[in-house]
């Protein structure tokens, strides 16, 4: 019961991590000003992007994550960021050795849900059954704070904030940004823009740290938006201190109406009583 308490349940955490937020930073506070080297008419186009992508408040994604060799995973459904964030996911799990003790437990594939409270994964029947039956565990974001070195407060304000905007954050603090041209993306026509953040070179303190905590030393970002300035695909790119993690994920259906159903309490188990040294 230890090797699940201690490894396979934040395995749940991570794969929603990298679905919501990507490989870069989380959604911080707007910041007012590029860096000086950006030209501008690209960062007044970034931010247009970042305005028009945040008022939409919803959308539909589908991604692709590969974490060096430690978790691949594919995910779709519907995040909602127009107040508190919520959504739905189903996340595969496709390869890597932290999925692989999941896989023998028959969790291959997870559903989330993104409550305002809490964020919730679903696990398979024989992982359910070391957990005393219960299919759900429930990673209440306050006890996410609680965990060590700040870690946990990073988590929980990443899962709160789910609009698909820092790739835009990072282009615009890192200074370096350029359009691409016009492509044609899923059958629809989009203004492609490219850039390159140099972790050692911001200037923006706070987000260098939360970048450098995360092990991320550098990211190449594509981005191409829609004529209504939708942002319609990304793909990163991440040197880390594990490896390079890369992801591609597209968004459609922006303004859907996303409903999120809270799992049932006497079906769910708390993640705090998983890694509380009470448990058994």
């Amino acid at each position: 019961m230890r090797s699940i308490r201690r490894g396979m349940v934040p395995v749940l955490l991570t794969a929603v991590l990298s679905t919501v937020t990507g490989c870069g930073g989380d959604d911080g506070p707007p910041r007012p000003t590029a860096s000086p080297s950006l030209d501008v008419r690209t960062a007044a186009a970034l931010r247009g992007v970042e305005r028009a992508t945040a008022r939409a408040g919803s959308a539909r994604i589908r991604s692709t994550t590969v974490m060096a060799g430690l978790l691949s995973t594919r995910s779709e459904g519907a995040l909602d960021w127009a107040g508190e964030s919520t959504g739905t996911l189903s996340i595969t799990y496709t390869g890597g050795s932290l999925a692989e003790p999941l896989r023998a437990l028959g969790s291959t594939t997870m559903e989330a849900r993104l409550l305002p409270e809490a964020y919730y994964a679903r696990v398979g029947a024989e992982f359910a059954r070391r957990i005393g039956g219960r299919h759900w565990i429930r990673y209440a974001y306050d006890d996410l704070a609680e965990l060590p070195d700040d870690s946990g407060s990073h988590l929980r304000d990443q899962l709160r904030n789910t609009a698909p905007v820092p790739p835009l954050k990072l282009l615009l603090a890192a200074g370096d940004a350029r359009a691409m041209g016009e492509e044609t993306v899923a059958g629809r026509r989009t203004r492609h823009y490219r850039g390159t953040v140099d972790v050692a070179a911001l200037t923006d303190a706070a987000l260098k740290k939360q970048l450098t905590d995360a092990g991320v030393t550098g990211e190449h970002i594509d981005l191409w938006v829609d004529e209504h300035d939708l942002l319609v695909k990304k793909t990163e790119k991440a040197e880390m201190s594990t490896g390079v993690m890369t992801q591609t994920a597209t968004y459609d259906d922006y303004g859907v109406r996303v409903a999120v159903q809270r799992p049932p309490a006497a079906d769910t188990k708390d993640f705090a009583d998983l890694m509380g040294p009470t448990s058994s």
